[in-house]
């Protein structure tokens, strides 16, 4: 005789009111807070508030969403389902209010930008401009800004959870707008404790990097790239320039930082570029929109006011679709890599130096 499924309280779920989205607001800022009394701050709520309104939802899905206890706080399989689905619920209502005001000629609401990390310290880049300029022009619109990885702002982008990246050009997608900003140089490093720290790096190659350790990043990049296309035996992975900083400094590993990020660590003399002249590669940033829905007004004036803010950098070659072979099967959406990855594109963002002489 089979057992019985454990039962689960009625839904009492309708239709949607505003209520029920200011309840899944809530949910979604306990969810990525990591408890009530985390998202408080957040909400700007008391904590009890908070509670009767997680109490309320559950009891509108019928659905316990969170356990809390001695271990933490952690969301149920269930609840990381609503989440998930909360997430599209919020981005589509956005979207909407976004349309409404864009047929009002009007801009408001949020808009979500993605970065790359480590760009603040880069003097070629001009964020900063291009936000005091959207603000003049969108009081009324609430930036959230945000730091993630490139295939995390590649899918953000895609599934609309963001609405403008900026980001190291690669490879491209037919579904992603991209247009020119900013440069950056990748220098090569070692850390003060690495055997390279203080020698004469002048008889070194490319083939004699083969000899030491590499750190570089675990995701379709610039980086990877070159990592491929020099045969760099990379030993450890990094998922943001943060990561590969940290490994660097080990004195265990060689690996590519901005040089304008890791100045400061040269100055303490924990770091040293190895051969700059040698090894270096140039990365061209890019703003990127997806191309179909439209992006919303606010998108489109915030990606406006980056280029005005990046007038006066250097041209270069907008980034070109990838040959067939680097993207998947119809060519709509960027490519899930890892670091099995064996795909490279000519790199717009420029050439490794990658001469022996």
């Amino acid at each position: 005789m089979q057992a019985k499924p454990p039962s689960r309280e009625r839904a009492v779920l309708g239709q949607l009111s505003d209520m029920d989205l200011r309840l899944l607001q809530v949910f979604k800022s306990v969810a990525e807070c990591g408890g009530l009394s985390a998202a408080e701050l957040e909400l700007n709520i008391g904590t009890s508030t908070v509670s009767r309104h997680m109490k309320d939802l559950e009891t509108r899905l019928g659905l316990t969403l969170c356990r809390r206890g001695r271990a933490g706080f952690a969301l149920t399989p269930e609840g990381q389902r609503v989440y998930d689905e909360t997430l599209r619920l919020l981005s589509a209502v956005d979207a909407f209010r976004s349309s409404i005001d864009d047929i009002h000629r009007r801009m408001g609401g949020r808009l979500e930008v993605a970065v790359f990390d480590k760009t603040a310290s880069n003097p070629a880049a001009h964020i900063g401009e291009a936000i005091a300029l959207f603000s003049e022009k969108a009081p009324d619109v609430s930036l959230q800004m945000h730091v993630a990885a490139i295939p995390a702002i590649e899918r953000g982008l895609m599934d609309g959870s963001f609405h403008i990246g900026i980001i190291p050009a690669h490879r491209t997608s037919q579904s992603l707008v991209y247009a020119n900003l900013f440069g950056e140089t990748m220098l090569l490093y070692c850390g003060a404790r690495h055997p390279l720290f203080g020698q004469n790096h002048a008889a070194l190659t490319w083939d004699s990097l083969h000899a030491w350790q590499f750190a570089g990043l675990g995701y379709h990049s610039p980086n990877m790239e070159l990592s491929h296309s020099t045969r760099l035996p990379r030993k450890a992975t990094g998922f943001d320039q943060e990561s590969i900083a940290t490994l660097i400094l080990s004195g265990r590993y060689l690996g590519f930082l901005p040089d304008h990020y890791a100045e400061a660590f040269e100055r303490q003399g924990l770091m040293q570029a190895v051969h700059p002249a040698q090894f270096s590669y140039r990365c061209q940033f890019v703003s990127v929109l997806r191309r179909s829905p439209q992006p919303t007004r606010a998108a489109q004036a915030f990606a406006q006011c980056l280029l005005d803010a990046h007038a006066e950098a250097t041209p270069t070659e907008v980034p070109q679709p990838p040959p067939a072979h680097a993207r998947d099967g119809d060519g709509d959406e960027p490519l899930d890599v890892t670091e099995q990855d064996q795909h490279r594109t000519s790199a717009e963002q420029g050439r490794p130096n990658i001469s022996n002489s």
